[in-house]
């Protein structure tokens, strides 16, 4: 991230929203293009649920980064809601930027989401993500079809896991920044609350660690963060499951499963709050959350009030 620019020349800010299906990459490149983790990356499907927001600094530009929840065809009340805002989260910004998986090119989901952006005036530009595993021509093939589906100002080719082209596609969102006093401070990475990070973190370590064992469905809060005379900080979360069976496989055997997981939240924890972190984590069994307001803003989604 380039953060030097002229004092004396006029500061540009504004918001980028990144779109796609699924685990196209959007989680990964917004922490490439914000420089730090503000939000958390999984192999599994339709990780993100609200809208993250990273902040980027390329000049005198600042760039809102809207990570938003993978588009895709909704089947259940917290998928509408994870929809609804990506869609919101488009139709805000001031350029959208259409992440699309180069492995899996123009598929069902990405279709769907062209239709959706069709009626949406916002500048769009595209991103074609993982191209560090595909051949040049499949690439160049890709990126003319999916020029002639949509109205892109600027093509990318990226890959968010090493960082290739990320630079390029930081300097284009910049310029599309409108005059603006900047809407955060200078060292702010992200608006998502520290309390939520750390829930978010915890729950990317419960992924990682059980893959396909816990549906997608379990849930993090952060109960209590309280500063010690040391300069740690005591942090109690709960993790929520739907069933009894999960929580049997969250704890693990002899408590082995979530000692782990908590082993690895702790750690980037500490290193996003910058203070030693003492994380105690507790598993409870929340039956239809799915179907509680409540939870729906914690996670910061409209609850969808019509089946």
């Amino acid at each position: 991230m380039n953060t030097d620019h002229d004092e004396t020349s006029p500061t540009r800010c504004g918001f980028a929203a990144l779109v796609g299906a699924p685990n196209a990459g959007k989680s990964t490149l917004l922490n490439q293009l914000v420089g730090a983790k503000v939000s958390i990356v999984s192999r599994k499907a339709q990780t993100t649920r609200a809208m993250v927001r990273g902040i980027a600094i390329e000049g005198a530009a600042q760039i809102v980064l809207v990570d938003t929840p993978g588009i895709f065809k909704p089947k259940r009340r917290l998928d509408r809601a994870m929809v609804a805002s990506a869609l919101s989260g488009a139709a805000d910004a001031d350029v959208i930027a259409l992440l699309v998986d180069a492995r899996k090119g123009l598929d069902e989901e990405v279709e769907a989401i062209l239709a959706q952006l069709v009626e949406n005036k916002t500048p769009k530009i595209l991103v074609i993500n993982k191209v560090d595993i595909i051949a040049r021509e499949k690439l160049l093939a890709l990126a003319t079809e999916l020029n002639a589906r949509g109205a892109f100002g600027e093509t990318f080719m990226v890959s968010a896991l090493t960082g290739d082209g990320v630079g390029d596609l930081r300097k284009a969102l910049a310029r599309r920044m409108k005059p603006s006093p900047w809407l955060y401070p200078e060292d702010q990475l992200s608006d998502a609350p520290l309390r939520l990070l750390a829930a978010e973190i915890t729950r990317e370590k419960i992924y990682d660690r059980l893959h396909d064992e816990l549906p997608y469905q379990s849930t993090v809060e952060t109960d209590s963060w309280t500063q010690q005379k040391d300069g740690s900080a005591r942090i109690e979360q709960t993790i929520y499951v739907a069933r009894d069976g999960q929580k049997r496989i969250v704890i693990g055997e002899g408590g082995r499963t979530i000692k782990a997981i908590g082993q690895a939240a702790r750690l980037e924890i500490a290193e996003a709050a910058d203070q030693p972190v003492h994380l105690f984590l507790f598993v409870k069994v929340r039956e239809n959350w799915e179907n509680d307001p409540e939870r729906y803003r914690e996670m910061r989604l409209e609850f969808p009030k019509n089946e």
